[in-house]
């Protein structure tokens, strides 16, 4: 009876670590972080890529200071940064404050990392540009071919707050170069606050994504002070998004009319987000 029971219990031991092993291959099959290829671009020398990212370290209820560690989610700031760099750009990164990025420990795990994380956690480059990112105001954002804003939880505490980046969007948007515009998540907060020429929202009517309500009511993270979905739509976007069982494993990308904005749904978004970014700059060029 005991060396039956032993091999119950042994088996359901190996099982759950066969599970364990196989989840990452098994989510990315479901729709996390999905391979995205498209035709590849060379752009010519001397485009140049802003990468913007959160301050934001600590995961708190409003009006607190201490909660879980957060920041940028990984992947939403490996993706386009490689994407622009293979693509022969110059990348730059920079955040609200300057200095350190914060990097969400938990988009590191080995569940939800992907290569191109790897890829950063080996370059030596990229790691410093984290440690001591560009403060947004000492940045021309007019100099730039592609602005790009990663989320990740700690992006709501910051960019959709900053009316210095509202105004050096809108600064960029009326450039003589017209860089294209967007981000992925909560990245898009970045956009909200930024204005026309006549003060009203520049992104009004535009056809914009962002990671949806439902999805963050599905993670049971509710106490960020602002969320994607809710603030494009005061903003009037016309918001568009993917759902799944779970919209953890959705993605969308929308180009808006003009090709000026492309915006992805959520953390399965940015290869795809960053590429479309490229190709509207290729064919300019």
């Amino acid at each position: 009876m005991k060396a039956t029971l032993v091999k119950i219990v042994g088996g359901m031991v190996l099982g759950l670590a066969l599970l364990v092993l196989a989840l990452p291959t098994i989510l990315h099959k479901a729709g996390l972080h999905p391979e995205y290829d498209g035709e590849a671009v060379q752009l010519p020398a001397g485009k140049r890529a802003l990468i913007i990212a959160t301050n934001q370290a600590v995961l708190s209820a409003p009006g607190e200071t201490t909660g879980d560690a957060t920041g940028v989610m990984a992947s939403e700031m490996t993706h386009p940064y490689y994407r622009f760099l293979d693509a022969g750009m110059q990348v730059d990164l920079a955040s609200v404050k300057g200095g350190k990025i914060p990097v969400d420990p938990q988009t590191l795990n080995r569940i939800l990392k992907t290569p191109e994380d790897d890829r950063f956690l080996a370059d030596p480059a990229f790691l410093a540009k984290v440690e001591n990112s560009m403060r947004i105001d000492d940045v021309d954002f007019t100099q730039y071919d592609i602005i790009f804003m990663s989320g990740g939880w700690g992006a709501a505490y910051d960019l959709g707050y900053s009316p210095v980046l509202a105004e050096k969007v809108s600064e960029a948007y009326y450039a003589s170069n017209e860089p294209v515009i967007g981000g992925v998540c909560h990245g898009v907060l970045g956009l909200i606050n930024a204005k026309d020429r006549d003060g009203k929202p520049l992104i009004a009517g535009r056809r914009m994504t962002g990671v949806t309500d439902k999805q963050i009511k599905e993670l049971g993270i509710e106490i960020t002070p602002q969320h994607p979905e809710t603030e494009l739509r005061k903003a009037g976007v016309v918001f568009e998004s993917n759902t799944r069982f779970i919209d953890f494993l959705a993605t969308l990308v929308v180009v808006d009319d003009e090709e000026r904005f492309v915006t992805g749904q959520n953390q399965n978004s940015g290869r795809e987000t960053a590429h479309k970014m490229l190709v509207l700059i290729a064919e300019k060029s």
